[in-house]
């Protein structure tokens, strides 16, 4: 009954990450008359010493600590709202829910056309403004580039990471509450005391899930900026399958996704460790 997931998994998974392992440490090309040759920790010296490799991996630790806990604490502020007692809330959840399901690829192109010069974000500051202020080509100026994603990205996938709180948040007893409430506490000492060590396991599962998901960012970067403008943009998973297709350096792109695997792998273990349980 397991066989074709079991045969899915190794044809997908298995073989594609044992193959990048492998083709790490030669001169393997996409199209290429010569077979691949072992070069030993050639790729990994070049991809060091790559003024680009540390810009894209300061750009992708930089999505992260502030996407992270911006979303996370923001799904969860909805989540709080929308387990509330009153009338409405499955509008609302239906509604902050409707961009997760979108296609990232089509929030994306309607976000870059709000961020064009003449979009819909301009037209509202120079609305607000009373036309004092013009905005900015968002996607096209290096300072601006970057905090644009992470706002539509934020955006795209708070009601994911809400709808996890609010699971979590209805598996509290609610007799916890009523006994508080007797008791005379506070809305943030119930908040503090009761919901928020009651989410343990939700907030591991969701910080981890947060930070996979934006250290793997690729997509709002291809359709949006394509690593622009200046490689201010430029991730870690975009420079390796634009390193792997277009440049057909696919041994190197390989040893990109080496060092991103290893990095996930850190961060979620530190992750990990500093939201166990403690005895």
């Amino acid at each position: 009954m397991v066989s074709p997931a079991v045969l899915l998994l190794i044809l997908f998974f298995f073989i594609p990450v044992f193959l990048a392992f492998g083709l790490a440490f030669t001169n393997a090309r996409l199209i290429s008359p010569r077979p691949a040759e072992f070069i030993g920790f050639e790729n990994f010296s070049t991809l060091f010493g790559d003024s680009v490799f540390w810009a894209s991996l300061r750009n992708t630790l930089y999505f992260a600590a502030v996407v992270v806990p911006l979303q996370a604490g923001l799904g969860l502020v909805l989540a709080l709202l929308v387990n509330a007692k009153v009338r409405g809330t499955n509008f609302f959840r239906t509604v902050y829910f409707i961009p997760v399901v979108t296609s990232i690829v089509v929030v994306s192109l309607l976000w870059e056309f709000m961020y064009q010069p003449d979009g819909l974000l301009n037209n509202i500051i120079r609305a607000v403004t009373f036309g004092h202020f013009e905005g900015t080509d968002w996607l096209s100026n290096p300072r601006t580039a970057l905090p644009a994603i992470m706002a539509m990205s934020i955006w795209q996938a708070v009601g994911f990471h809400m709808i996890i709180w609010l699971s979590g948040l209805q598996t509290i007893p609610a007799e916890i509450y009523e006994a508080a409430e007797i008791d005379g506490a506070s809305g943030w000492r119930t908040f503090r005391y009761i919901t928020w060590p009651s989410l343990l396991a939700t907030r591991v599962f969701i910080l981890i899930t947060i930070t996979i998901a934006c250290l793997s960012l690729f997509t709002q970067i291809s359709v949006m900026t394509q690593g622009g403008p200046l490689d201010s943009t430029t991730t870690v998973v975009f420079m390796a399958v634009r390193t792997g297709y277009e440049q057909q350096q696919t041994g190197y792109a390989a040893a990109i996704s080496l060092v991103f695997f290893v990095l996930v792998l850190l961060v979620s273990g530190v992750q990990r460790f500093l939201t166990r349980e403690r005895a």
